[in-house]
């Protein structure tokens, strides 16, 4: 820094520079050079003019200093050129190297051009040369498979000429091998050979061995028809047979291969489809394997039985009676069980098939059925009364099935032909029809606002009117009906049709609770809103059911909005943690009309009570006589048609509403009655000893009592009254204390000290006042008459 500012000195000293010879843009940083030499003169000479004599000696310092800066420069100057023309002569280097590797790289280029383009006749030649090698082996490999397929057709006919079952069923499975290696072959011709081939000596065998095995059958009394058949005595050679049918059972199993690929291959021929392969992707991942083909013969008679007796013009092919083959077809599984256990199951077992016979035999004949079904059910989609008999007999024989005959629920019954569209929305309009219809027949009944267990008490709890329980049951049936099927989305339908139901049975009892709301004392109002807790109470049981949380679930993973309805997300979130139900809105509505409903009763019932009090409350309570001069205390005569009226009320209310609705109404008159005594008596009147006394002894000894039968301390009900009583009724000294420790609680709230004493409500509690605040025991002090000193 200091030799900075000792060169802006010299330069100055030596080149001084004026203000009028600089341009305006040089300005500042002259001005700053001139501050920077005035203020190292100032530092370094005295401002005194007689030191200005060792100026000259400043100058020859910072001159022999500018000289030393000088030579540093030169030395510095003489360095580096060395370094930078070495770095030259390197980068000359680099370049003429890489212009030697880019001849280089130019004449190789040019040596493998010349060479690429002497290959390529090679090339191109090798190219035609091998492309007739692989058409050779093609044709080849062609006419080695067409004699393969001729070796095997040919070993096949001279085994059944030898009548060497076995061996021609292992040529048919290896040709059933080849076609299904060659179904991505383009050969079409081949193809259609090969499965001409197959097809041919597939049938030819399976016509022998279906001859043999039904003769045998025939041997052994199948079909078994009825239960009565499986008592046939069996034939004399059944050794014989038994072993004859575990051969044949064998050698059909053996040839399933082939069977299900000429089954496929037709399917796909039948859909368009090219190949195997894409009839096997087009089938839905739910469809069961076909069944096997001895269980496929042995429903043979039994398909021709059921076709010929419930197709055509027959009488017993009616429409309005799909009981009948239903019924048929549920005796001929039953009786040809033990037949399938004992006879075809353990050749099955000992063959390796991991099937069960009797599962097979039912899934055919659920399949001769799921057809008929199929065909009645789109013709009776236009009569609601038979088609609701063929669907209340189609989920019988579900159940049916599947408890008593053990059919597995993965594999598919009757109820898969209700999930169609078309029929799925036919079933849900005629329950919604038939609902709606006896809806309107149960509320318009006689009976229909009475219990049908009035007369026992122990089940007669919930106090349900007839209609009410009739809807519920008439919602249970319809969840017994659509419990049962296999989809979750369809359900979810009937579950908002039920919500639906409910609704509309909400508005019916709430228009009729309208027109009864004149008298909500009487029998139909009470029992509307019996009916209102009855349904309100099923529907909770049913929010913790396992089917309908199970419902739940599946509503939320699959969107339902027909269910959710306008839920935000914090309303899907609860039902998806379970922490709310499917029937939330229900239930609110369903409360709101109840809490409608308990509000007008007890409006109704304080208005004759208070009608009832009006003597009571003109009581003079200030001229009754302490309770020294008195004998006895006794019931205040104005206070009997109030006490008759609460009385009366509350044992009506027991044997009309339901035991919850109940407590409820009377907890509620008594919290307004409560309210209304200690308005209307007490703070209206002023009392004295023996008014407070009487009273009190109304109250406690009266009042109380009769709410007494239904709970262990009815004053903890009459919390103003009981502790305005304890008020009026302390003796005078206690009394004036009381007032005098409120009152200098008030005047410190109000000057906003505090003396440390403890807080009025502490002393209250010690008198067993916890409701009333102490202002209000001011008040009721007021009004005692019996004073010190008056």
């Amino acid at each position: 820094m200091q030799q900075s500012t000792m060169r802006k000195v010299t330069d100055y000293l030596t080149n001084p520079v004026y203000p009028n010879r600089q341009s305006n843009e040089s300005y500042d940083e002259d001005s700053e050079k001139e501050r920077d030499c005035e203020d190292f003169l100032e530092k370094e000479l005295d401002i005194d003019l007689k030191s200005l004599k060792s100026v000259g000696d400043l100058l020859g310092k910072l001159r022999k200093e500018n000289r030393t800066l000088e030579e540093q420069v030169l030395t510095v100057c003489s360095v580096v050129p060395p370094q930078v023309s070495a770095a030259l002569s390197a980068a000359a280097k680099a370049r003429c190297f890489l212009g030697d590797l880019l001849q280089r790289e130019q004449v190789i280029s040019n040596t493998l051009h010349q060479h690429l383009q002497g290959a390529k006749l090679w090339m191109d030649d090798l190219g035609q040369m091998c492309n007739q090698v692989d058409s050779i082996k093609r044709h080849m490999k062609y006419l080695q498979c067409l004699h393969h397929i001729q070796e095997l057709s040919g070993a096949v006919q001279q085994c059944l000429m030898i009548n060497s079952v076995w061996e021609a069923i292992r040529a048919v499975e290896s040709m059933a091998v080849l076609y299904s290696g060659l179904n991505q072959s383009g050969c079409s011709h081949l193809q259609d050979y090969l499965r001409e081939t197959l097809c041919f000596w597939h049938n030819i065998i399976k016509e022998r061995l279906t001859s043999d095995f039904e003769k045998i059958l025939t041997q052994l009394h199948w079909p078994i028809i009825s239960p009565s058949t499986q008592s046939l005595t069996p034939t004399a050679n059944c050794q014989d047979i038994n072993s004859q049918l575990e051969v044949l059972v064998t050698q059909l199993l053996a040839l399933q291969t082939s069977d299900d690929l000429i089954s496929q291959t037709a399917l796909a021929s039948s859909q368009g489809l090219p190949s195997v392969q894409s009839a096997s992707s087009s089938k839905p991942p739910s469809q069961a394997p076909s069944l096997c083909l001895p269980i496929q013969i042995m429903l043979l008679p039994l398909s021709r039985r059921f076709r010929y007796h419930f197709y055509g013009n027959r009488q017993t092919n009616s429409l309005s009676k799909p009981e009948w083959y239903l019924t048929q077809v549920l005796i001929w599984i039953g009786s040809s069980s033990t037949f399938m256990d004992e006879k075809i199951q353990p050749v099955l077992e000992r063959a390796g098939a991991t099937i069960s016979a009797r599962v097979e035999l039912c899934r055919g004949m659920v399949s001769l059925v799921q057809e008929k079904v199929a065909s009645d059910a789109s013709r009776l989609l236009y009569d609601d009364v038979l088609f609701c008999h063929l669907v209340e007999e189609m989920l019988q024989f579900e159940k049916e099935l599947r408890t008593n005959h053990s059919y597995p629920a993965v594999l598919p019954g009757l109820l898969h032909i209700l999930l169609d569209d078309t029929v799925l929305q036919k079933w849900l309009a005629v329950e919604k029809k038939m609902a709606v219809e006896k809806m309107d027949a149960m509320l318009s009944t006689e009976g229909a606002w009475s219990s049908q267990y009035k007369d026992i008490s122990d089940m007669d709890e919930l106090k349900a009117p007839d209609c009410a329980e009739t809807f519920m049951t008439l919602l249970q049936v319809i969840t017994e009906r659509y419990r049962a099927l296999p989809c979750p989305s369809a359900q979810l339908k009937f579950l908002r049709l039920q919500t639906e139901l409910v609704d509309d049975f909400r508005i019916r009892l709430t228009q009729v609770m309208k027109e009864e709301s004149r008298y909500p004392l009487g029998v139909p109002y009470c029992a509307i809103l019996n009916a209102v807790h009855y349904i309100s109470t099923i529907l909770r049981d049913w929010g913790d059911d396992v089917f309908f949380l199970q419902l739940q679930q599946a509503a939320v993973s699959l969107g339902e909005e027909a269910v959710l309805g306008d839920l935000g997300m914090m309303e899907v979130g609860r039902l998806a943690s379970l922490e709310g139900s499917l029937f939330d809105g229900l239930l609110a509505l369903l409360d709101r009309l109840k809490g409608d409903m308990l509000g007008r009763l007890l409006e109704f019932l304080m208005r004759e009570i208070a009608e009832k009090t009006k003597p009571y409350c003109q009581e003079r309570w200030l001229s009754l006589p302490s309770q020294q001069d008195q004998s006895t205390m006794s019931l205040s005569s104005s206070a009997c048609p109030m006490m008759l009226c609460v009385r009366d009320r509350l044992l009506n209310l027991h044997q009309v509403l339901s035991l919850s609705l109940f407590q409820l109404a009377w907890q509620g008159l008594a919290d307004r009655l409560d309210n209304f005594l200690y308005q209307e008596v007490i703070l209206t009147n002023h009392f004295s000893d023996g008014g407070a006394a009487q009273l009190q002894f109304d109250m406690t000894r009266n009042l109380f009592p009769l709410f007494g039968h239904y709970c262990k301390r009815p004053e903890n009900f009459f919390k103003h009254v009981k502790e305005a009583s304890i008020i009026l009724c302390l003796p005078v000294g206690s009394a004036a204390l009381l007032k005098s420790v409120l009152k200098e609680s008030e005047q410190e709230t109000r000057d906003c000290e505090g003396a440390g004493d403890p807080p009025p409500e502490s002393v209250l509690n010690e008198l067993g006042v916890y409701c009333l605040a102490p202002c209000d025991v001011l008040i009721l002090l007021n009004l005692r008459a019996s004073w010190p000193g008056m």
